[in-house]
């Protein structure tokens, strides 16, 4: 079968993916034509497939694609069990994938509770956490995400609206690590008419999420998701206003911008194994210790950075506002009290050792040494 253009592009961003995390060929036999099985042996990648157009597309390209590595493939299917009629949509994406001749494909039911966050944000940690799971259990080298160059436009805007900053217009690596599982975007650089479109040269069918809103008439009401009023309202009209190409714009800036996050991280990270230790459990409630002394010699976005990052490692969610307040105890310290953090953590300054405690004035007087 001749291969459209989105395809060719498909099948070679998947593969350098895969290259890239040092999953190329394993025998020279399957750069011969013909099918060859791959060894029981071979590394296992993994698909993570909502059942729609786009991981539909990259369940597909990834399969033929692991086959001419000599690479095994597999699928996730993840139901959030949040619509009615869930299981039945999980089960169809798992029988479609089993029709492209993937191997092995399972389907995780996970239970979101959105505890002090979002739906979105609930749903989100649930799916990674499966995904991560299934991953961990069959042994697989890499988890394979469907998100295209429309996702990566809009993960920026809903970055902007919410926080800014360099990490907002980062948006979304190609590659990451969690919870021990290497995650791969390969089709950051395609678009979702590109999708559609492999969908559709190779006969697939697929399924549309109803909160996308796809066919509203006018803005979709505040009850849907972010994404999806991005989506849906905000991008055709920057479009419009544009001219076009808004969306491959803000993926090259977000690419751009990755290049300058990876710097700063590199030297917050630094500047965190000199100014920073967390806590083993030996002195009270005291959950880390920040170095005054040493991070005042730091530029400002890099104390910035790892106050925020230190905070994160502990669990403690933060806002920019205490992330500030903290950076105001390293600089413009004269004196004042404990700044007060959410789950009720405090961090308080006393000579050069900043101290976080889960109680501050029960672990400042056990700790005061």
């Amino acid at each position: 079968m001749a291969y459209s253009t989105r395809m060719r592009s498909a099948v070679g961003a998947v593969r350098a993916a895969l290259e890239a995390a040092g999953l190329g060929l394993q025998d020279a036999r399957f750069a011969r034509h013909g099918s060859h099985e791959p060894d029981a042996d071979a590394p296992l990648v993994l698909v993570a497939c909502s059942g729609g157009r786009d991981s539909m597309a990259l369940a597909a390209v990834a399969a033929t694609v692991c086959a001419s590595l000599g690479l095994r493939c597999g699928v996730v299917v993840v139901d959030h069990g949040l619509q009615e009629g869930s299981a039945a949509v999980a089960s169809q994406a798992a029988r479609r994938c089993e029709g492209l001749g993937l191997n092995p494909v399972a389907v995780r039911r996970v239970a979101v509770r959105a505890e002090g966050e979002g739906v979105e944000a609930a749903a989100r940690e649930a799916r990674y956490d499966a995904l991560a799971g299934e991953a961990r259990a069959r042994g697989a080298a890499a988890v394979l995400l469907a998100h295209t160059m429309d996702d990566q436009a809009e993960t920026v805007l809903m970055g902007l609206l919410r926080s800014g900053g360099v990490d907002a217009v980062a948006g979304m690596p190609e590659s990451f690590e969690r919870d021990g599982v290497r995650f791969l975007r390969p089709l950051l650089g395609l678009s979702r008419e590109d999708t559609t479109g492999i969908c559709r040269d190779l006969g697939l069918r697929w399924w549309d999420d109803p909160t996308n809103g796809d066919g509203a008439d006018g803005p979709l009401p505040d009850g849907y998701p972010l994404r999806s009023r991005v989506r849906h309202d905000l991008m055709p009209f920057l479009e419009r206003f544009a001219g076009g190409g808004v969306a491959a714009h803000l993926a090259q800036a977000s690419r751009l911008a990755r290049r300058d996050k990876a710097l700063l991280d590199a030297m917050a990270e630094r500047a965190t194994a000199e100014a920073v230790a967390f806590a083993d459990g030996e002195c009270g409630d005291v959950v880390m210790t920040l170095r005054a002394d040493v991070l005042e010699r730091e530029p400002e976005a890099i104390r910035l950075r790892v106050v925020a990052h230190a905070l994160g490692r502990a669990g403690i969610p933060c806002t920019s506002r205490h992330v500030e307040a903290i950076d105001r105890l390293i600089v413009r310290w004269h004196g004042q009290g404990a700044v007060s953090l959410p789950s009720g953590h405090s961090a308080n300054r006393k000579k050069h050792v900043i101290r976080v405690c889960q109680d501050g004035l029960h672990a400042n007087r056990r700790c005061s040494g």
